[in-house]
């Protein structure tokens, strides 16, 4: 079974000796995504729906990246350091999965990259090749 990593220029840069995903068996592997703007700097401005919305744009671009895309997740994993941010976070991410589902854990983390209020993982299946 081959492994490949996945990078590209529209997610923020892995900042540490890690992928920013591999693909391997037909899946890609996508590293935690802060909402860091692609051209890196400081967080993106406002609170956690803001910060939502840039992770996921951060997860879409790299997904589409190594050959997939939102529709094709099949789990995510999502860090949040205040679970009191759930319900905001959740409306975000609800309305760009869309009707899609991906199953999905969800944990409070003391602190994260940068000071971000969230960073989300996934794994998604691969519909065209790269």
């Amino acid at each position: 079974m081959s492994i490949r990593p996945v990078s590209t220029s529209m997610a923020p840069q892995a900042v540490g000796p890690y992928s920013q995903a591999i693909e391997s068996g037909g899946l890609l592997y996508c590293s935690g995504q802060i909402p860091l703007p692609p051209e890196g700097g400081s967080l993106v401005a406002g609170g956690i729906r803001e910060q939502t919305e840039q992770v996921l744009r951060n997860l879409s671009n790299l997904l589409q990246a190594g050959g997939s895309d939102l529709t094709h997740v099949l789990k995510t994993t999502v860090y949040l350091t205040d679970l009191a941010n759930f319900k905001d976070m959740n409306e975000v991410y609800a309305r760009v999965f869309n009707n899609h589902k991906p199953a999905r854990a969800t944990i409070q983390a003391a602190a994260l990259p940068m000071g971000a209020l969230v960073e989300i993982e996934a794994i998604a299946s691969i519909i065209r090749p790269v």
